[in-house]
């Protein structure tokens, strides 16, 4: 078995990190290229990988929204006891609420982990949609909630926050 020596700027540790052997192009590389090469060897990741992280960024962010469901329900039954002028805005703002829970209820039924036999490219794209839909829910749900929260301002309620 051929093995490097660890003579020579480091070639060794740079030859087992990386995938391209770039010191026998030439024995003379200078410092810097092995500095800027040597992390974008580090940096490659396989489609695997890559769908991988795709997928737990896409269940991070439903988790995130999971934890504000309760704050939709307080704010709607906060609505329901405020006493406005307009109760047509309190129903408006109350739909609006609902909508937002839907939106995740809707997503969460949709939603299909890729079995793994599909390509990654085609699983890639698929959590790529899977992250503006669920961003898109999350639009929803602080929409509706800073509009809940405005319009109890705006009655003298003071909006409560979930219990942690």
């Amino acid at each position: 078995m051929n093995q490097p020596s660890w003579g020579r700027d480091g070639a060794a540790f740079a030859f087992y990190l990386c995938p391209v052997n770039i010191f026998r192009l030439s024995p003379w590389l200078p410092a810097g290229l092995l500095l800027a090469a040597l992390p974008a060897c580090l940096s490659l990741q396989s489609e695997e990988q890559r769908a991988e992280a795709a997928e737990k960024a896409v269940l991070a962010r439903h988790d995130e929204l999971m934890l504000q469901m309760d704050q939709l329900y307080l704010l709607r039954q906060q609505l329901q006891k405020a006493t406005a002028a307009d109760t047509q805005l309190v129903s408006r703002r109350r739909r609006e609420l609902l909508a937002a829970e839907a939106g995740m209820m809707d997503w969460m039924h949709q939603y299909r982990r890729p079995a793994d036999t599909v390509a990654p490219a085609r699983a890639i794209t698929y959590y790529a949609a899977q992250q503006l839909r669920i961003d898109s829910v999350g639009q929803l749900m602080r929409a509706s909630q800073d509009s809940a929260r405005a319009l109890l301002r705006r009655t003298g309620t003071t909006p409560t926050s979930p219990r942690t």
